[in-house]
């Protein structure tokens, strides 16, 4: 076997063993691209946007961006770790951004909605019915 050979065996050795220690990053990996943007295609993941359009709050940019840096504080308190990034269009600019996604049942998507003072009138006007 070459030199050549060997130093990519070695590469590829490297690469696996480090996917099999860190779960996580391994799964970032395996979520980016493509397969992250079918994940919110089907909406197994979503953004903060989404959660605001699919409860009919509707927020201008500046206030829609604030309201997700209360979801990512809630989201850091409760599971200890940033929540995953994708690539996505902006939707009025189209330029691409990278944006923090979630599942659609995570209780920081409802934290953030009592934290953030804009959104929380609407949250308790949400919840206060089910209760």
């Amino acid at each position: 076997m070459n030199a050549t050979a060997r130093n990519a065996i070695r590469r590829m050795t490297a690469a696996v063993r480090t996917a099999v220690q860190n779960t996580r990053a391994a799964w970032y990996a395996a979520l980016n691209g493509r397969t992250i943007n079918d994940a919110l295609a089907i909406g197994w993941l979503i953004r903060t946007s989404e959660m605001l359009d699919r409860l009919f709050i509707d927020l201008p940019d500046g206030q829609q961006s604030w309201y997700g840096r209360h979801v990512v504080k809630a989201y850091r308190a409760t599971h200890g770790r940033d929540p995953l990034k994708a690539w996505v269009q902006h939707r009025t600019t189209g330029r691409w951004i990278h944006v923090y996604v979630y599942a659609p049942d995570d209780k920081a998507l409802i934290a953030g909605l009592w934290s953030y003072k804009a959104t929380r009138p609407v949250a308790a006007a949400l919840f206060s019915e089910t209760a």
